[in-house]
């Protein structure tokens, strides 16, 4: 379809880009990518192609669960009742107490499963305030305060995690929240809801509460039909967004990494439904200010018939828990294989600069 290819010269020209995984092909960023092209240029953004699952499962249901689960496998999946991001924030061994996470979304993803201190809020521009007011809260505390065993311990809980983030939302005389200040001149408009999410969780990390991480959903990719009409309005907020989220945060380079992830990549052709969905590899991409970006990682596969997959797609030639595995050992220093079952990390792709987070 015309609006899905990337042109190479007119208007509508997408962003060339250096450094690409195989030299004689001109790898190039939809025009409305501007942002990330700009990210990339600058050296802070990094694309690993060709990424995903080594499972062939085409069902979107499975293959987030394994991802969230971080294994490459249904058998594995049905051995692991937690994330893979709660196994990597446990075993760094924090002190007890405080908040560990934030889902920005209605519900804590997969990948945080079974991890305690973790809240979800879609939105904090006005505060985390008690549902009901400062009488039922007052009433909670007197039910749960002394109450034995994991039901007394969830319940206090549920009532001093979102406080931590209430008390660092600023208010005015009044006591209403003020609204939002980005730096650095950022402007999230452009973004839409997705501008407003980064939003939060740009305040997140400048209100400095020990998180770990961070999560968020940018959705709407299940293009099975009619992908011509949508693929512009999901790529231009996502590169508009991020742009702006990278300025915001300009203080914090050094000490965030930014990875992006899905379960499926794109097919090769469209469907009779002008979609392109269910297809095997995808497209990684790490921002950070210790990335060395503007390049390209991992093995491109090809496009020739022998060359893809089932004859019809992308060849994952790069574990998606290869490029997790060097985000981990980066951030807080190696782990064990205990963070992916049965996946055997051999090396890093070199990703990132030598200085640890």
């Amino acid at each position: 379809a015309s609006e899905l290819r990337v042109l190479t010269d007119g208007k509508d020209a997408g962003y060339s880009l250096a450094n690409g995984p195989a030299p004689h092909i001109d790898f190039r960023l939809h025009a409305s990518a501007g942002g990330m092209a700009e990210l990339y240029k600058q050296g802070n953004l990094a694309f690993i192609h060709a990424c995903g699952l080594t499972d062939s499962t085409r069902s979107h249901f499975v293959a987030t669960d394994m991802i969230e689960c971080g294994v490459g496998t249904e058998i594995d999946l049905s051995r692991t009742d937690n994330g893979w991001l709660t196994r990597a924030i446990e075993a760094e061994g924090s002190a007890s107490g405080g908040l560990q996470a934030v889902a920005v979304a209605g519900a804590a993803a997969g990948d945080l499963e079974g991890l305690n201190r973790v809240i979800a809020a879609p939105d904090i521009s006005n505060g985390l305030p008690y549902i009901g007011g400062a009488g039922i809260a007052t009433a909670l505390w007197d039910m749960y305060r002394n109450y034995p065993g994991p039901i007394g311990d969830a319940g206090r809980q549920a009532l001093q995690l979102p406080a931590i983030i209430d008390q660092k939302v600023l208010r005015d005389a009044q006591g209403h929240p003020i609204a939002y200040q980005a730096e650095n001149g950022a402007n999230y408009d452009p973004a839409g809801g997705f501008g407003n999410t980064l939003k939060s969780v740009a305040r997140l990390i400048k209100m400095d509460v020990g998180l770990r991480a961070i999560t968020l959903d940018y959705g709407n990719w299940d293009t099975h039909e009619y992908q011509t009409g949508r693929f512009r309005g999901l790529v231009e907020p996502l590169s508009n967004g991020l742009a702006a989220f990278w300025n915001d945060i300009a203080a914090y380079h050094k000490s965030i990494v930014v990875v992006s992830l899905t379960e499926f990549g794109r097919r090769l052709r469209n469907n009779k439904s002008n979609g392109t969905d269910h297809g095997r590899a995808g497209l990684m991409f790490v921002l950070g200010g210790r990335v060395q970006g503007g390049k390209f990682y991992g093995t491109w596969p090809g496009l020739s018939s022998g060359q893809l997959d089932e004859g019809v797609d992308l060849a994952v030639t790069t574990d998606y828990r290869r490029v997790l595995t060097e985000v981990l050992n980066h951030t807080d220093g190696p782990k064990s294989g205990a963070i992916f079952p049965n996946y055997k990390h051999e090396n890093d792709l070199g990703i990132f600069q030598n200085q640890p987070i």
